[in-house]
């Protein structure tokens, strides 16, 4: 197939193109390569990514309307991934221009490329972070989610409404993945595991929010590209059983569907930051402080109908994916220190 792959520098981005190449898809990924965090790292993604396939890179902003409509037009995708967005819960408070213009702008545009040139399937990513000022664990899919606490949170609320409109509207199947709180090799510098990680390896004191008291459905990345080419497989579809009278928000009369991507089992930030300590045989000196605004204190997935629709969970014990992160971050930052030298 014929793969479009927005957002192909990220972390998931980066880690979904690999696997849609090593099956001998055709790949095109996009990216703006904007520098939220260090730009190296997201070119060192794409160098991953050259010579594995038939795969190709277009430096291009999704917010860029004439652009994406020209790209979709000529390039005839049969599906499309889409990961592009503006991430990270507390940067949304300081920055919310960035998010209304990746994450709103730039996934309509993504939807009338998709509607424009009829493509056969949208799978896209959404966030655990809708759940919002939700107590009640696990979240499923069926609970309410209209008490976003972030903006960010928000916008992914957005996009899982305007993607069943086009749903409703054009008949495009669309599929949304919430996913909770992902990590792993090449993961993002402003999430816990790179950020404590970091600090402990050069001396500094960690910051700990809530002192320490959130948990977190830590899913590991390998399960969450396996769960994305799966749902990418499966193309939506109406449910049978759906009653207008007694809506599930996960499904529709329309080809729409929404599922949690989350490893079930939510692990407290202090033991989190123990099994750091043993992978790095450091102990770390936290910096204990208040909640953050955005910050809920607890996630954890029900994946029961993520389970059903494509036969596959995620359930990478926190040991083992913490393990294989410490190692690629060593690895990584020694070749790089290397070659700097060098």
């Amino acid at each position: 197939m014929k793969l479009l792959v927005t957002g192909v520098a990220g972390f998931i981005g980066m880690h979904v193109a690999q696997r849609f190449l090593r099956r001998g898809d055709s790949v095109v990924g996009i990216d703006n390569l904007n520098d939220y965090y260090d730009v190296h790292l997201k070119r060192s993604r794409l160098a991953c990514l050259t010579g594995q396939g038939d795969f190709r890179f277009i430096a291009l902003d999704v917010a860029d309307r004439p652009a994406m409509a020209g790209l979709f037009a000529s390039e005839g995708f049969e599906r499309v991934t889409h990961l592009a967005a503006q991430a990270g819960v507390r940067y949304s408070l300081l920055n919310p221009h960035a998010y209304v213009h990746s994450n709103l702008l730039g996934f309509v545009n993504v939807l009338e490329g998709c509607r424009q040139q009829r493509v056969q399937h949208l799978v896209y990513a959404s966030s655990s972070s809708v759940y919002g000022g939700n107590t009640r664990l696990p979240f499923a899919e069926r609970d309410n989610v209209d008490h976003p606490v972030s903006l960010y949170a928000a916008t992914k609320k957005a996009n899982e409404l305007l993607a069943h409109t086009y749903s409703h509207l054009y008949r495009l199947p669309t599929t949304g993945l919430r996913f909770f709180t992902v990590y792993g090799p090449w993961g993002r510098p402003d999430m816990a595991p790179f950020l404590f990680t970091r600090a402990i390896l050069e001396g500094r004191p960690i910051d700990v929010f809530n002192h320490g008291r959130m948990r977190r459905d830590f899913t590991y990345v390998d399960d969450v590209v396996e769960a994305v080419l799966r749902v990418h497989d499966r193309v939506a579809e109406p449910d049978p059983g759906y009653s207008a009278s007694a809506p599930d928000p996960a499904t529709s009369d329309a080809p729409y569907r929404v599922f949690n991507v989350g490893n079930r089992q939510p692990v407290a930030l202090m033991d989190f930051i123990g099994c750091l300590e043993q992978c790095l045989g450091r102990v770390a000196e936290k910096r204990l402080l208040a909640a953050q605004p955005g910050d809920v204190p607890a996630t954890c997935a029900d994946t029961s109908a993520l389970d059903r629709w494509i036969g596959f969970a995620p359930d990478t014990p926190l040991a083992d994916g913490i393990g294989r992160f410490v190692d690629w971050y060593r690895r990584y930052y020694k070749i790089r220190m290397e070659a700097s030298c060098g």
